[in-house]
């Protein structure tokens, strides 16, 4: 027998979209919030830059819309950008209000930065622990709600469905026992997948498992091709790929090559301030064709004012026995943020009564083919306020399309190589991502990749069909396998490169054919 929870409003995930939703539900009943590891474990606490909002005198939600809309490569979804932008400063008001530390000039005023792709300077900060912060006072905020129960160390692996609603979620304890939290509305706040990527700068907990859920309850995912690999992570044999936020960029941090040379205006006329997906390939490329690593560098700047504004980041480098005023510090790309995900309307609401999801693990087609740098922590505080407001409101307003589907072409006819086996470890899992779906892609190498995961897919399926007796090591794997098929699945579709997808056999974009989600079910997996 299952141990059982019941609650009127589950979240799982304790991130910034979770942590807002939670606190927008907890004045009308009982919250559950499931966390995978201890709180502040997930991507939040590791997002270093700041949250970006118009609240600069020079700038306006138009201009930040107009920025997050150029990012996206010609697929942001305009209405829900418009959301981001002009409830955005409202929400970054309130965690001021709710006592948010972020850095202010001596005036008094908020300090604001500029990173790439942005046309002002509009991104708030903490040093450069935003994400800390801001998970911080979400939590401090919380603790006024004794409605809100946390359960940490557990892992979820699946939902419960009667009548075609989605009625709460199985999750393992951290005793490794089976339990049910049941619930009128359930939040997927889960977080992205970067451990999908051998290379990646989110935390071991970034499995995609709401995505996976999702996906096998038959929900809609989308824009599952979309990866952002962030440009600069901490390149060192050894070392962890440690994020080196874009706002050392925007601070004046260069790219150089292995003779100090800079590059990036080789490659795109706004250089170091060029969105996140042109600097990766460019640095891919210039290390290709120069055959040495790539580095950025900071050393034009006054030593003091660098270790002052990025003391997080300077002491990862000092660990690995740089200095980051002084040092040329090596980087190279690595698996980020995910643009798709589990498709929503504007209040979170899936495909599946019921169900929700907000932040990372969902897909708005607010990011389009690639986000805007610090949008990030903006869509999960957003998006997580929509979402639990909506998740209170639900059974009263019905539930209407959310599917996001349009017509695209389906899985082109290929002739993969045979499978070497249906059993993937995860390391080799995350091998075949890196190498075939990674930050440039072609037919025969993502006909490869899915010639490995179909079969190891579909192995763990049948072992386990409802996921009734996994365990989180293993429910870990299928949750990576499942997520990695998809990842593929759509790259493999999509006959062009724009964004985060790249294509090095169809290196144009193609807006007659391809402006457009590719999205699929698990009832309906030809279905884009």
């Amino acid at each position: 027998m299952s141990d059982r929870f019941i609650a009127d409003y589950l979240v799982i995930g304790s991130g910034i979209a979770g942590l807002r939703a939670a606190v927008a539900l907890a004045p009308y009943g009982r919250v559950l919030m499931l966390t995978k590891s201890d709180p502040g474990a997930g991507s939040t606490g590791y997002a270093q830059g700041g949250i970006a909002a118009a609240v600069g005198e020079d700038d306006s939600p138009a201009k930040h819309l107009a920025d997050t809309i150029a990012a996206g490569d010609g697929l942001s979804d305009p209405e829900a950008a418009r959301v981001l932008v002009e409830e955005g400063p409202r929400y970054v008001q309130e965690l001021i209000d709710w006592g948010a530390t972020f850095d202010r000039e001596p005036d008094g005023r908020i300090a604001l930065a500029r990173e790439g792709a942005h046309s002002v300077r509009r991104v708030l900060h903490a040093r450069d622990a935003t994400g800390r912060e801001i998970g911080r006072t979400l939590f401090h905020q919380l603790r006024h709600h004794p409605t809100v129960t946390v359960v940490d160390h557990a892992v979820a692996i699946g939902t419960i469905v009667e009548g075609g609603v989605v009625v709460g979620a199985r999750f393992v304890n951290q005793r490794g026992r089976l339990c049910e939290a049941r619930a009128e509305a359930t939040l997927l706040a889960t977080g992205g997948a970067g451990q999908v990527f051998r290379e990646t700068t989110n935390p071991s907990v970034a499995t995609g498992d709401g995505m996976a859920i999702a996906y096998l309850a038959g929900a809609r995912v989308a824009d599952l091709e979309f990866v952002q690999f962030h440009p600069t992570a901490l390149s060192v044999a050894g070392a962890p790929r440690f994020l080196l936020s874009e706002a050392l960029r925007g601070e004046g941090a260069l790219l150089i090559n292995a003779s100090g040379e800079r590059f990036m205006s080789r490659y795109d006329p706004a250089a170091e301030l060029a969105p996140r997906d042109r600097v990766a390939r460019a640095i891919v490329l210039e290390a290709g064709r120069t055959g040495g690593p790539v580095y950025l560098t900071m050393s034009h700047m006054p030593p003091g004012e660098v270790h002052e504004r990025f003391p997080l980041i300077t002491a990862s480098c000092l660990a690995a026995g740089l200095d980051l005023a002084t040092d040329p510090i090596p980087v190279a790309p690595a698996a980020h943020y995910m643009m798709g995900g589990v498709s929503t309307d504007l209040d979170g609401r899936t495909s599946l009564p019921g169900l929700f999801a907000a932040g990372e693990v969902a897909c708005t087609g607010l990011h389009g083919a690639n986000r805007l740098a610090s949008n990030s922590l903006l869509e999960g505080l957003v998006f997580g306020a929509r979402a639990g407001a909506a998740m209170a409101r639900w059974q009263a307003s019905g539930w209407p399309d959310s599917s996001g589907a349009t017509d695209a072409p389906a899985l082109p006819s290929v002739n993969p190589p045979p499978s070497s086996g249906a059993v993937l470890s995860e390391s080799e899992l995350q091998d075949l991502m890196w190498t075939s779906a990674g930050i440039f892609r072609d037919r025969d190498r993502l006909a490869l990749a899915l010639s490995r995961l179909d079969p190891a897919w579909h192995g763990l399926l049948s072992a386990d069909p409802d996921q009734g007796r996994l365990n989180p090591s293993s429910w870990r794997i299928l949750s990576l396998v499942t997520v990695g098929r998809l990842i593929a699945r759509a790259a493999l579709r999509r006959e062009e490169s724009r964004g985060g997808h790249s294509r090095t056999d169809f290196p144009e974009r193609d807006d007659v054919h391809f402006r457009r989600h590719i999205s699929e079910t698990r009832s309906e997996p030809s279905a884009v």
